[in-house]
């Protein structure tokens, strides 16, 4: 009745089906209401998918298309367990610094000032362990700490200084590394190795390093690690090494900096950071005198 009201009568259906009209009319009053939620559900879903299943209520929040709507941190909380869906969990760290006892002493320069108001400036790196298949596989980073983008990465087989400075040389070469900057990392052996050293003076660059021990010293570098682990390696095996660098390589160009969300940067993503501050301080082009 309720589908063919708009062509027939009620009275009428009422008699042909042998039902009360009066009762109809009580159960189109007690129906459940229209969910109000159902387009907001659709796009926090939608959010979620396109970060690959990756973003927990915050990021998703974040994303232009459900922050248009409105919605608050409860509101999508409660609608992604609503849909049964979350963010990925962070697992638990490891310790894998090896400090050199024979290395020379250096300062810390950064001091746990992680927000620099200026993009190239200063930068942190550390290495990561990736199993796979054919076995180790080593990431070493360079982060610019004002936008959060890592602007220079090296994958190598072997644990050893050059991947170090392979990651800066990619910084420095792609323009993300200023003059006199600062580049922060552990005590691990390879920060504290000649190789870098002579690199660092070549490109007028300072080195820093934090405490032995204290992984909060160096954290922005240990938080992409655990981000990485956490949202796409951890998610599969990798059986050779290649796959481990194509999804690696990937994950940082293609997804970290820039389709995915950052905290501490007010949910930019930190290419899009990057690319309004050289925006920003490009040279204006001279105006032309207008002819005669």
């Amino acid at each position: 009745m309720e589908a063919e009201k708009a062509c027939f009568p009620v009275k009428l259906m009422a008699r042909l089906l042998d039902v009360s009209r009066s009762g109809f009319y009580d159960w189109a009053r007690r129906r459940p209401p229209e969910d109000p939620w159902t387009e907001a559900r659709a796009a926090v879903e939608r959010c979620w998918l396109e970060s690959d299943r990756r973003f927990g209520a915050r990021s998703v929040r974040a994303v232009p298309a459900s922050r248009g709507m409105g919605l608050t941190l409860y509101r999508v909380r409660r609608l992604m367990r609503e849909l049964g869906i979350r963010g990925v969990v962070p697992n638990s760290k490891k310790r894998t610094t090896v400090p050199d006892p024979g290395a020379p002493a250096r300062p810390d320069l950064v001091r746990r000032d992680f927000e620099p108001p200026v993009p190239t400036t200063v930068l942190c790196g550390d290495i990561t362990y990736l199993h796979t298949g054919q076995g180790w596989l080593y990431l070493a980073t360079a982060i610019d700490l004002c936008t959060r983008m890592v602007v220079g990465w090296s994958l190598s087989e072997r644990m050893t200084a050059d991947v170090a400075v392979s990651a800066l040389e990619m910084a420095k070469a792609r323009g993300y590394v200023a003059g006199n900057a600062i580049f922060h990392s552990d005590r691990g052996a390879q920060y504290t190795s000649r190789l870098l050293a002579g690199w660092a003076a070549a490109n007028g660059v300072r080195l820093s390093v934090g405490r032995t021990g204290s992984c909060h010293d160096n954290a922005v570098a240990e938080s992409f690690f655990a981000t990485l682990k956490n949202e796409m390696y951890s998610l599969r095996s990798w059986p050779t090494r290649a796959e481990a660098r194509s999804a690696v390589v990937g994950f940082i160009e293609g997804y970290y900096n820039r389709r995915r969300p950052h905290s501490t940067i007010g949910y930019q993503t930190p290419a899009g950071k990057m690319e309004a501050f050289f925006e920003r301080t490009a040279p204006k082009p001279e105006k032309l005198p207008l002819a005669a």
